[in-house]
């Protein structure tokens, strides 16, 4: 896996902290294992979805949490319980704990999760606040708003 250098764009950069910090987190974790393998999905203009393949994991065994602007979801089996007992000559499922961890941009909200056939489903939706939509500025103009006062009276000019 070849690394990216973002030393240089660091030091052309102010006030861009959290950017440089969620770039390196996500470089370090694309190095680290791929478990569970999971797609990212464009449902509409707004709406994404993240599926995560998490065969063997029930709910109880999976947490979804959002912490300022992190959506993390971690899987924790509950021990050796589920294998006692049993003599595999192969074993190929991977039951191992996990964490995954994405980075939202802002105004996107986590709108459910669900579990089905070994998928775990993560909705997301932008809803930028009316306050951040772009707005389109009505331009007066000055000769229609300009009035003179003639004798304690305002009239158009």
């Amino acid at each position: 896996m070849r690394t990216v250098d973002f030393t240089p764009l660091y030091r052309t950069i102010v006030g861009f902290d959290r950017l440089a910090d969620m770039m390196d987190s996500a470089a370090k974790q694309e190095a680290g294992s791929g478990y569970p393998p999971y797609n990212i999905e464009q449902l509409g203009e707004h709406e994404y979805q993240i599926e995560l393949a998490v065969a063997g994991f029930g709910e109880d065994d999976l947490v979804v949490e959002v912490q300022a602007n992190v959506l993390s979801v971690t899987g924790k089996k509950g021990g050796e319980e589920r294998t006692e007992g049993r003599n595999f000559i192969h074993r190929g499922i991977a039951e191992r704990s996990f964490e995954r961890r994405y980075h939202l941009a802002d105004h996107v909200q986590v709108r459910e999760a669900s579990l089905k056939n070994g998928l775990l489903q993560i909705r997301l939706q932008r809803e930028i606040p009316e306050a951040k939509k772009p707005r389109q500025i009505t331009i007066n103009s000055t000769k229609a708003k300009a009035t003179l006062i003639e004798g304690g009276k305002a009239s158009a000019a």
